[in-house]
């Protein structure tokens, strides 16, 4: 049996990073990170609409995609000089009714708090400011002025893990079937193929299968896949101002941004709503039945589109509060989360991957206190809701 010190479970963005930064900060332990599909086609990161934004109602949230976000600003100086990831910088502008004004009045108030660089518009103003855009219904806007936007998740995921590589770090192709723990630790994994792997620290970092692998532990974490689908659209009357448009979140929960010279867009449903079938299917009529007539009221260019593309993506879903999972286990020390971001994985990973650095190295948080994410409130039941969960 081989032994690393560090075994990480999962090689999406969160794990990569985590590599990456235990590696950046000096750590000169082994390093495993081990991942099932190393061809990354099915990963929550890789089919991520790729979005990075501020607009959270939780201070933590926010301190994490600002952490991504330096990332981004210092691509280059961190990873070298052919370093890109395609950021567009077009900032999110997210939408109320009379009904979610109070809400959206009370996130804003925490994010420029926490240092986000947003505002709120009125429905004159937003129809100023966004002439592509029917503002009947809409009493208030948050719109982010910098630092919101979107970016390729594939090839910032391709950074880190590619980085961590070079540093030192052994990725291991393969599925982990088995964790043993003794007297309150983890010490090991197994592989499907029976191979086992000694680990001084257990990283959960995987993604869809973190509740899966949580039980292996016999620990309860309520962390699993929900499919969502995300459309392609063609729109050739779309005017230059719609193609510089930000994500733009309606009341509805619809979402659509620019991509290329077309646009992509989607729907979370509601919890009744869910699909019971987790496969990598796309179901199209619920374009046509829950999007389009809704999509093409708040925009009416959109009304002549046409559906080209589509592709489903799972979320790695906390189903306690939609907020991440991150810190060790309160019984087994050594078992660490980094798992449960429901959707925000991308945006936040480097973060969560440089507090899980920090927890390994010096036994606590430095950059961000992420205590509030621990795992006491999973243990207690007692939810720390994200309201601005897309």
């Amino acid at each position: 049996m081989k032994t690393y010190d560090v075994v990480i479970v999962g090689g999406g963005i969160v794990g990569s990073s985590a590599a990456y930064f235990l590696k950046k900060h000096g750590f000169t332990g082994s390093i495993a990170l081990i991942e099932r599909d190393t061809t990354y086609a099915q990963c929550c990161t890789a089919r991520s609409c790729g979005g990075i934004r501020q607009q959270f109602s939780t201070p933590e949230n926010i301190q994490l995609s600002k952490f991504g976000l330096n990332v981004l600003r210092n691509l280059k100086a961190e990873f070298g000089a052919e370093a890109d990831v395609g950021f567009r910088e077009q900032g999110y502008l997210i939408l109320a009714s009379e009904a979610g004004r109070a809400i959206l009045e009370e996130n804003h108030s925490v994010q420029i708090a926490n240092g986000a660089d947003n505002v709120l518009l009125d429905a004159e103003g937003l129809g100023r400011e966004f002439p592509w855009l029917v503002t009947d219904g809409l009493e208030l806007g948050c719109f982010g002025r910098s630092g919101e936007g979107w970016l390729d998740p594939y090839s910032l995921m391709s950074l880190f893990r590619k980085a961590a590589a070079t540093k030192g770090v052994e990725i291991i192709s393969g599925e982990v079937a088995a964790v043993k723990t003794v007297a309150g630790r983890a010490v090991s994994v197994t592989l499907a193929d029976g191979a086992e792997i000694g680990c001084g620290t257990l990283v959960n970092a995987g993604g869809t299968g973190a509740g899966a692998l949580a039980r292996m532990a016999g620990i309860d974490l309520p962390v699993g896949p929900r499919k969502r689908y995300v459309y392609v659209l063609d729109c050739p009357g779309a005017s230059e101002a719609l193609h510089k448009a930000p994500l733009t979140v309606d009341i509805s929960g619809i979402y659509f941004r620019p991509e290329g010279q077309q646009f992509i867009c989607g729907l979370s449903p509601d919890e009744a709503d869910e699909p019971g079938d987790l496969s990598w299917d796309v179901d199209y009529s619920w374009f046509e039945e829950h999007i389009w007539e809704r999509l093409a009221g708040r925009v009416p260019a959109f009304e002549a589109i046409k559906v080209v593309n589509a592709w489903v993506g799972h979320y790695d879903y906390n189903a306690l509060d939609q907020n991440a999972v991150i810190g060790p286990h309160p019984e087994l020390a050594n078992f660490l989360f980094a798992n449960g971001f429901s959707g925000h994985g991308l945006q936040q990973g480097p973060g969560a991957g440089n507090a899980i650095a920090e927890l390994v190295i010096h036994g606590g948080y430095r950059s961000i206190d992420l205590a509030r994410f621990g795992f006491a409130r999973i243990a207690r039941k007692a939810p720390l809701f994200e309201r601005n969960v897309i």
